[in-house]
């Protein structure tokens, strides 16, 4: 996979590009202006409040470029906006789009997930708007006001309150969307990992088998070299068709790592290839008595697949660590499972019963994709036996026509 590499561009577009965010000082500025002029207008509307002077146009400049740093320092932010709009209104100033930046403020310390400090800047204007608007208001400007009427303070309350509630609905939403993002980035890791695990299942119940026989072929025709040209010349004509069908598993393998999501152009091996299989173990030497009880039926691909392969890597464990020169193959079809088992009579040579243990591992891991479950131990009147069942569900098989 290629490496992803920082894409170039002015330092706001890579602060967008890692946060999620625009440029904080694009909105400040048109708060900014927005609130020059809205604060204009509410003067010419609200006759009886002090007139805009030039520590009015001063506080309302303050706001929005409070408003620059928000995303970086939101908790200081909020509480600087909210004095800062308390100031203006204590100081008898015309309502308006004053409380714009406050607002903004507020929401965005709750989006970052300050949800206290959101809270606490507007519980402090608050507790100060009604302060003011019934008790200072006789020491502050403008001279001979009253007291707040408590319709405007029900107004505020709610201005309050529909602020915090647009900017929690948005929080839980950005909160739902980086879960989503995150489970996605999980689930693709989790898919690459499975389809990793099983190539390399598929490579090495591939490789194991064929060249299992393949090396005993070798040994056979190296033995025989002299003393039988003619049997010597079928092992090597084993060992040709058996590295061939390595090669061509191998390259369908490779095939689809190389188009992935296309179909495969040879289908995937299954029980329909135990005959085969049989005269591979037999060319290696490996006498295979195969029974079977139950009515057969179609199988899934996948598990088609796993049963083949299962008793592949099993035979191919006879093989390679048995003293046996006899296996049995057992197909048990119940009506919502199919059984497998895999005798022989040993004694080991060499490695362990039962192989290295890569071989076992694979094949629990295929019968565990599907639901199924594989056993593997000595025997207690000696050998080694491999029992499968795939799968113990309901649905596994297909229903017949």
């Amino acid at each position: 996979m290629e490496e992803l590499r920082e894409r170039p561009g002015p330092p706001w577009r890579r602060w967008v590009e890692r946060t999620g965010r625009g440029p904080a000082w694009r909105s400040a500025l048109l708060v900014a202006v927005f609130t020059q002029i809205g604060a204009g207008w509410a003067a010419h509307a609200q006759s009886g409040r002090a007139a805009l002077d030039g520590f009015a146009r001063l506080l309302l400049l303050i706001g929005p470029a409070l408003l620059v740093v928000r995303h970086r320092y939101p908790v200081a932010v909020a509480y600087g906006v909210a004095v800062v709009t308390l100031v203006y209104v204590g100081a008898g100033y015309p309502y308006g789009p004053v409380f714009l930046s406050l607002a903004l403020a507020c929401f965005a310390a709750v989006v970052a997930g300050h949800r206290r400090a959101a809270w606490g800047a507007v519980g402090l204007f608050w507790a100060g708007h009604l302060l003011i608007g019934h008790w200072l208001y006789r020491w502050l400007p403008p001279a001979g006001d009253g007291p707040t009427p408590w319709a405007q303070e029900v107004g505020v309350t709610a201005w309050v309150l529909a602020v915090l509630a647009v900017a929690e609905l948005v929080r839980v939403r950005r909160e739902q969307w980086a879960r989503d993002r995150a489970e996605r980035a999980a689930a693709e890791r989790r898919r690459v990992d499975e389809e990793r695990l099983r190539i390399a299942r598929e490579l090495h119940d591939v490789l194991a088998h064929s060249i299992s026989v393949i090396n005993v072929q070798a040994g056979v025709g190296l033995a025989l070299l002299d003393s039988d040209p003619e049997q010597a010349r079928t092992a090597l004509a084993t060992i040709k068709a058996a590295s061939k069908e390595a090669l061509g598993e191998v390259r369908q393998v490779l095939d689809t790592l190389r188009s992935p999501g296309e179909a495969p152009r040879s289908p995937a091996p299954g029980l329909d290839r135990l005959p085969e299989l049989v005269e591979q173990a037999a060319a290696a030497g490996l006498t295979v008595e195969v029974s079977a009880e139950g009515e057969p039926r179609a199988l899934p691909p996948g598990v088609d697949l796993a049963a083949f392969r299962i008793l592949q890597e099993a035979l191919t464990n006879v093989m390679r660590h048995s003293g046996s020169r006899t296996a049995r193959i057992r197909l048990t079809w119940r009506p919502h499972a199919l059984e497998l088992g895999v005798d022989d009579d040993g004694p080991a040579t060499g490695g362990a019963p039962g192989g290295s243990g890569n071989g076992l591992v694979g094949m629990r891991e295929r019968a565990s994709a599907l639901g199924g479950t594989v056993e593997a131990g000595p025997r207690p009147d000696g050998g080694f036996r491999v029992t499968a069942v795939l799968p113990p569900k309901a649905d596994a098989f297909q229903e017949d026509p």
